[in-house]
């Protein structure tokens, strides 16, 4: 039962970050915006204050031997978890940097929404549109947050290793 959550957390995490398993809803215009570097950036330093954040969180979490105080740890890691996951989530959407898909009228994660995916099709399109310069600075973007996401991956892991010590 908790491997059954533990998964589904994992990929609720993975799923909803990646931009490729947007929606488009019928008659919807996908945001096909050319990607911002110096918003990526600014999201990006915040999501790394927030690991910081989450990395002294879990270092004090190993070293509290009382159980409640544990808890009370575990629960702000969590909070702070979610709150860097929205933040992340946020990068690809509106004014996020990422550009691309998601975001607009009737967009969202194909998983949570059923329906048709939007395929490599509408992504092809989209990146055949960007400048070479684009398409560099995109590069860029998308190998700041892949670490990122695996970090978030790696303490989402840990949290959960916690919670089934108690």
């Amino acid at each position: 039962m908790k491997n059954t959550i533990l998964a589904a957390a994992l990929s609720a995490v993975v799923l909803s970050s990646m931009p490729a398993l947007a929606q488009q809803a019928p008659g919807a215009e996908a945001n096909l915006e050319p990607p911002n570097v110096q918003e990526f950036d600014k999201r990006m330093a915040q999501a790394q204050e927030n690991m910081k954040k989450m990395q002294e969180q879990m270092d004090k979490i190993n070293q509290t031997q009382d159980p409640q105080a544990r808890q009370e740890l575990l629960q702000d890691h969590w909070t702070t978890m979610q709150n860097n996951m929205q933040l992340m989530h946020g990068m690809w959407g509106p004014g996020g940097g990422m550009g691309c898909c998601m975001g607009g009228p009737g967009m969202g994660s194909g998983m949570m929404r059923g329906g048709p995916m939007m395929g490599w099709g509408h992504m092809g399109d989209y990146y055949s549109k960007l400048t070479p310069e684009q398409q560099q600075q995109r590069q860029y973007m998308i190998d700041q947050y892949m670490p990122m996401q695996q970090m978030m991956m790696d303490h989402m892991m840990r949290h959960q290793q916690y919670m089934q010590r108690r």
